[in-house]
């Protein structure tokens, strides 16, 4: 990813850092209005790289579920209605995604979140999730442990 996609606490959506000064972070809502606002120390603020979720045997990296995802819809917007579907109806659309994820420590809203965020940032033309470097790596340690 080219730059910065942060999550705000107590503000909806997602951000896009622009630039950061002593006192402040400068950030660009990724909607349509694009308006620009600082953010502060007081502000709880999580970088998207920054965030994993759990499975049965170790955490995965939001971005790889992100492209997972990104490869199930290709490229397009979630085609589940996650602020309508039930419970079982969500749970099996992320079994398909992350088929080892921990039923107990995955909540529902943490689901919903997800796909609300892969919906802004697809909407937005962020699609490069992964750097391809990075996968590249990821596979060689895999085989170095599968030797």
């Amino acid at each position: 990813m080219d730059f910065t996609i942060l999550s705000v606490s107590g503000k909806p959506g997602l951000y896009k850092l622009v630039s950061s000064s002593k006192m402040n972070l400068i950030v660009e809502a990724l909607d349509e209005t694009h308006r620009r606002l600082p953010i502060f120390a007081s502000d709880r603020v999580t970088s998207l790289s920054d965030i994993a979720m759990y499975t049965v045997a170790e955490d995965v990296p939001l971005m790889n579920i992100l492209d997972s995802v990104l490869r199930k819809e290709d490229g397009k917007v979630c085609s589940l209605d996650y602020k309508k579907c039930g419970k079982d109806e969500l749970h099996a659309y992320f079994a398909e995604i992350l088929p080892d994820y921990d039923r107990d420590r995955v909540h529902d809203s943490d689901i919903k979140k997800l796909l609300q965020w892969y919906n802004i940032l697809v909407s937005n033309g962020v699609t490069n999730f992964v750097d391809p470097e990075e996968n590249a790596e990821e596979a060689t340690e895999a085989a170095e442990k599968a030797e």
